[in-house]
């Protein structure tokens, strides 16, 4: 049985929750704008699915990290806008600092022997 390789742009497991708080704390956005400020941000190399989106955008909502409210787009729609809570400000310094041990452990032990 062959592994199969991810594809280009896939997230690791556990960092789309991260990503988002990360892009919400430059101010409130709907989500297609959170999809293109990953994907701009990244230099194209992460994407966003929508069907990934949404559901982590609602988690995070249920369990106080963001707050959402109606308003209007840039092209003059209806859509739903996210922003950061004091709770998700204070949760992101905790994952961004979990990330950053965990990131330098695995790039230590990808170090050439």
């Amino acid at each position: 049985m062959r592994e199969q390789k991810p594809s280009s742009g896939e997230l690791l497991q556990g960092t789309l929750d991260m990503l988002i708080l990360k892009t919400l704390i430059r101010g409130p956005m709907h989500g297609y704008g959170v999809v293109e400020s990953i994907q701009q941000i990244s230099e194209e190399v992460l994407r966003v699915e929508e069907g990934a989106l949404y559901p982590a955008l609602h988690r995070l909502e249920l369990r106080g990290l963001l707050s959402a409210e109606w308003g209007v787009s840039e092209n003059n729609r209806r859509a739903k806008y996210y922003r950061l809570t004091a709770v998700g400000r204070s949760h992101l310094v905790d994952e961004t600092a979990r990330w950053q041990r965990m990131s330098a452990a695995i790039a230590r032990i990808m170090e050439p022997a």
